[in-house]
């Protein structure tokens, strides 16, 4: 494969820390590559020194003369006075890109919804960062880079922005690098992981599941890693192989790694004692709307007015836990405010149980700001001194810490907290104020993978009703039970086939002309302005080139198979092979002990030569 950029002994320093310490790395044709690590880490400032946007203390950056890099920043950097139109395509005359059927897709997939002629400064933050994403994908990128791409957008957005980068180049050319939070987004798209950590970077082979294995394959061997943080990485592989629908095609040579490693891990939730323990604090009435409908003027915040809800139900059980997906301007906040009794329904009733206590997490938090001046641990302190959670005794020192608040960030002042930090307070917060009913409302923004996963252990063994909002899909499928979805029609309908059933309705729905691409349309979207035709941000991309024929891919799955059969041929005769080094090690023939070896290592050297073309194969039929 050619190569295309690359760092060389990458140093950078902020004031006394040192974020990069003479880091080397690359990238190369067909690499696509997600980084990880925790917030301030350093991930974005590698990111850009790669785009050569900044310069390192030390160090170089090179690229070959002819590599032409797209860059999307984590910020907005659009000119706010300029309308979307000539935001996306500038001063280009329609026929120039419109006859281009790679922009009309593009465009139907990110901007269908979105008023042509609008002005960049009164669209949502959603709609900002659609039109940003097609402004840099329409133009031909040997490598594309980009800065948390899947904030602001639902899980339609996220689905289609895979689908295009999975299909944008054959598998060996071009090369993406992308930093984002969203975890079945990079075992989706990604063939490499960058863990940036500790002022270095760690490359793992695979996405998002194969980088969580190797992570705690890599924790057990050295034997250097706290065992607080490698039971999250356990738990977190443990969810990645039991619970996680989209990942049964991963090679079978790490799914029986996977299983040796887990093992002895127990499962996520003990649903029936979390479910009985709910009973005991809510009885059986929890949360119901009976025959709920809602008429608003636009003053919600989740729509530009109109009929939100028409004649829906939803009766919440005690230790319940539903997920909600929807478009942006589908309902889902407003449904959480009407769950928590913060607005009356046009018409219908709630009914609340008598034991009933709700804790809303809001997504801009501003609940903080009454507490800005107290420090961290002051402020859960101000609620309880110890506290039980999933049968385990904790200070508050140490429950702020579980969620990654070290013992030094404990005494920060709350007004200094980053966004992330802000969200994982406040929920502890929340949960802290013993409420039985919890509602989240985008709890991802801003948190990385680790916080994810720390997150997720706490709402394990927290014994309530739990509602999530998210667009974050490997989180409701994580923390939640099961999934509802409000399709922009007033209807509020149960998943049984979870989020991927929902984008199945979504397409339907788009390819019948039922349902616009978002809820709120308008007649100077691209379409009625002469613009590209909008199919949706699901339909859209599925007539896009593949990268590989139908005779390709009947080839490659041949190829998969055979390969499995040799794969595990190869396993008995190296399950053998250690029976009889065994039994030659006990009678001392160190002679037929040495030859045995010998036979091992020619084995392991074909099982590895086998696992890469399997990885190939599998890359051209899409698994």
């Amino acid at each position: 494969m050619a190569h295309l950029l690359g760092g060389e002994n990458l140093s950078v320093t902020f004031a006394t820390r040192t974020i990069l310490d003479g880091v080397t790395l690359g990238l190369e044709d067909g690499d696509r590559i997600g980084m990880v690590g925790r917030n301030g880490d350093g991930k974005s400032t590698l990111m850009r020194l790669l785009a050569q946007r900044t310069t390192p203390d030390s160090g170089r950056v090179t690229k070959r003369g002819d590599v032409n890099i797209g860059y999307l920043d984590q910020s907005d950097v659009l000119d706010a006075d300029l309308t979307v139109g000539t935001a996306i395509v500038g001063d280009r005359a329609e026929h120039e890109w419109a006859a281009n059927p790679k922009i009309r897709e593009i465009m139907g997939g990110l901007v269908g919804d979105v008023d042509w002629h609008a002005n960049v400064h009164a669209l949502s933050g959603g709609q900002k960062r659609r039109v940003a994403l097609a402004k840099l994908l329409i133009e031909d990128h040997d490598v594309i880079m980009l800065d948390e791409p899947t904030n602001h957008l639902d899980v339609e957005g996220v689905a289609w922005l895979a689908r295009h980068l999975k299909t944008r180049w054959r598998p060996n050319q071009g090369a993406f690098l992308v930093v984002t939070h969203d975890r079945w987004f990079l075992d989706e798209v990604c063939n490499r992981t960058w863990e940036v950590h500790d002022a270095i970077v760690d490359p793992f082979d695979g996405g998002y599941a194969a980088y969580v294995l190797a992570r705690a394959e890599r924790d057990r061997m050295a034997a250097v890693v706290e065992g607080k943080r490698q039971q999250l990485v356990k738990k977190e592989l443990a969810w990645l192989r039991r619970g996680a629908p989209a990942r049964t095609s991963k090679p079978k040579f790490r799914i029986e790694a996977a299983n040796e490693i887990i093992a002895d891990v127990p499962d996520p939730r003990d649903t029936v004692a979390l479910t009985k323990m709910a009973t005991a604090r809510l009885g059986k009435d929890v949360l119901d709307l009976e025959n709920v409908s809602l008429e608003f003027d636009g003053g919600t915040g989740d729509g530009a007015g109109g009929k939100l809800f028409s004649n829906i139900t939803l009766r919440l059980a005690p230790g319940e836990r539903l997920g909600l997906v929807g478009v942006n301007g589908a309902g889902k906040s407003t449904l959480l405010r009407l769950l928590n009794g913060d607005i009356a329904p046009s018409s219908g009733r709630l009914k609340r149980g008598k034991t009933v206590v709700t804790a809303v997490l809001s997504q801009d938090v501003k609940e903080l700001d009454e507490v800005s001046d107290m420090r961290v641990v002051e402020v859960i302190e101000r609620e309880k001194r110890s506290f039980s959670v999933g049968g385990r005794e904790f200070t508050a020192g140490q429950l702020v810490e579980q969620l990654g608040f070290t013992k030094q960030k404990q005494w920060t002042p709350v007004r200094d907290l980053s966004g992330g930090e802000r969200r994982r307070l406040q929920l502890l917060r929340l949960l802290v104020g013993e409420p039985n009913v919890l509602m989240l409302d985008e709890p991802t923004n801003d948190l990385d993978t680790d916080t994810l996963a720390a997150v997720e252990d706490v709402l394990d063994g927290w014994p309530g009703t739990l509602v999530v909002v998210s667009h974050d899909r490997y989180l409701l499928e994580r923390v939640t039970d099961h999934q509802m979805a409000l399709l922009g029609d007033g209807k509020l309908r149960g998943l049984p086939g979870g989020v991927d059933q929902y984008l199945e309705l979504r397409e339907a729905a788009l390819a019948a002309g039922t349902v616009s691409a978002g809820v709120v349309g308008g007649a100077g979207s691209p379409t009625a302005a002469g613009g590209p035709a909008a199919t949706g941000s699901v339909a859209a991309g599925s007539g896009a080139a593949s990268g590989a024929s139908e005779a390709e891919k009947r080839d490659a799955r041949k190829n998969l198979n055979r390969i499995d059969r040799q794969l595990g041929k190869l396993a008995q005769q190296e399950e053998k092979i250690h029976a009889d080094m065994a039994a030659k090690s006990e009678s001392g023939d160190f002679d037929a002990l040495g030859e045995l070896n010998t036979k091992l290592r020619d084995l392991l050297d074909e099982k590895e030569a086998l696992e890469l073309e399997w990885l190939e194969a599998a890359e051209i039929v899409g698994e």
